[in-house]
């Protein structure tokens, strides 16, 4: 295994368990993060404790982002205190969702350094991030794909998108809105089904067997609606932030994307209803409440 040294930057929800995999694969890596409670978990494991985003890039030749939004990428890369003026520092792999305009503006800064930017978004949830299967969309030269692939490999299944920085965050946008509609449109149909008298346990069954089966009754609703628990660990401002940018990028492509819209007005208001801390499948309990049914599995 090669003796390199990589940096991960972002040590949340996905880059908590994403550094770890590439920990626990042998790799070297130093981390930082804000959070020193998030930063001392992956240190714990192994990671080499760093001070700020500027001592990681002058540590680590290639250094990983996963970060919640396009500014604080920007401001991470080219903010004073950056990844863009570390001594060491040669390309940055940047697993966030931010969108292709902010992809490509990331690109520019590190450009003027010389610097390699990877636009490589990742999907699959906490759960992905941790057993290693996230889908990871890799948009950068051919031989850069080449030459990262082994490591890349230990967050999951990989897919090369193109050479262009944004093609990788333009295919994670396009997910991320099937997801989210996925989630809108179960929760209108299983309060529905529910108020009607149907158990929400044989309506997803019967779902799952059938033709609209989807990543929602599959894992989300079985794990965080009927069990009445709204905490499958992505937050509902996040999906917001995604299907807003989807929305705002195929409008600019002269896509008009109606259902998206809806799906984004969904998530607007079930972050204004239940706050910051809202969960993503919190949009299920804003149905809940308008039909006035929960959506709960039976004691039998």
């Amino acid at each position: 295994m090669s003796q390199e040294t990589y940096g991960f930057i972002g040590l949340g929800n996905m880059g908590g368990p994403m550094s770890g995999r590439l920990l626990a694969a042998g790799y070297k890596v130093a981390v930082y993060d804000r959070d020193e409670a998030a930063l001392a978990r992956v240190v714990g494991k192994g990671g080499i404790r760093c001070a700020s985003a500027l001592e990681v890039a002058n540590t680590a030749t290639t250094i990983f982002l996963s970060l919640p939004d396009g500014p604080i990428v920007q401001h991470v890369v080219a903010g004073p205190e950056g990844v863009a003026g570390g001594k060491a520092v040669t390309c940055v792999v940047d697993l966030s969702t931010i969108g292709p305009r902010a992809a490509i503006a990331a690109f520019k800064s590190l450009a003027e350094r010389n610097i390699a930017y990877v636009d490589c978004p990742v999907s699959g949830g906490v759960g992905g991030a941790e057993r290693g299967t996230v889908a990871v969309m890799v948009a950068c030269p051919r031989e850069r794909y080449e030459t990262l692939s082994p490591v890349l490999k230990n967050f999951g299944p990989l897919f090369y998108m193109g050479v262009e920085a944004g093609l990788g965050q333009t295919m994670k946008l396009a997910n991320n809105l099937l997801s989210a509609a996925a989630v809108a449109i179960t929760s209108e149909a299983m309060a529905m089904g529910v108020k009607a008298g149907l158990d929400p346990e044989v309506m997803l069954d019967v779902i799952n067997a059938g033709s609209g089966r989807n990543s929602a009754t599959m894992e989300k609703f079985p794990k965080a609606v009927i069990t009445g628990t709204f905490n499958i660990g992505f937050a509902a401002k996040l999906a917001y932030k995604d299907v807003r940018l989807c929305v705002e990028e195929s409008e600019s492509l002269g896509v008009p994307m109606m259902v998206g819209s809806a799906v984004r007005e969904m998530l607007v208001v079930t972050n204004a209803v239940y706050g910051k801390d809202a969960d993503y499948t919190d949009v299920a309990r804003l149905l809940e409440t308008w039909g006035g049914v929960p959506i709960r599995k039976r004691v039998k």
